[in-house]
């Protein structure tokens, strides 16, 4: 990561965006995959309850053989989610009552670098 959107305060890449989940269903609400369409870019999906109250802030994740830990950055949609899908889908997302669900997924960092395929299951630990 050499130009991340987020820093620490000395100007490194914050370790709590290096990987992003997005719930299943939300994709599938808002993405119509055809030739033109861009995927939202998420790391991976998962079809699992990305609320507070499921997965708090330091929840540890495994997926495959790596290990990942919830951030406490707030992932409230960025303008190319508002490009890709629409305004109505942004203002949706970024609801301040819709906040605690964590409808644009949740951020990560890395813990344990691991091998994670198509099919592997995200586990709460």
């Amino acid at each position: 990561m050499t130009q991340p959107w987020l820093r620490t305060e000395v100007g490194a890449p914050h370790p709590g965006i290096q990987v992003c989940i997005i719930p299943q269903r939300v994709l599938d609400l808002v993405w119509a995959p055809n030739e033109d369409a861009l995927h939202p870019g998420d790391t991976f999906t998962a079809d699992l309850d990305m609320s507070d109250g499921n997965l708090p802030t330091g929840q540890i994740l495994t997926v495959g053989t790596a290990v990942l830990q919830v951030s406490e950055v707030f992932n409230d949609a960025c303008v190319k989610w508002k490009v890709r899908y629409g305004q109505a889908a942004y203002e949706w997302i970024r609801k301040p009552e819709h906040r605690s669900l964590r409808l644009r997924g949740v951020l990560c960092s890395v813990e344990q670098d691991g091998v994670i395929q198509a099919g592997d299951i995200l586990r709460k630990v």
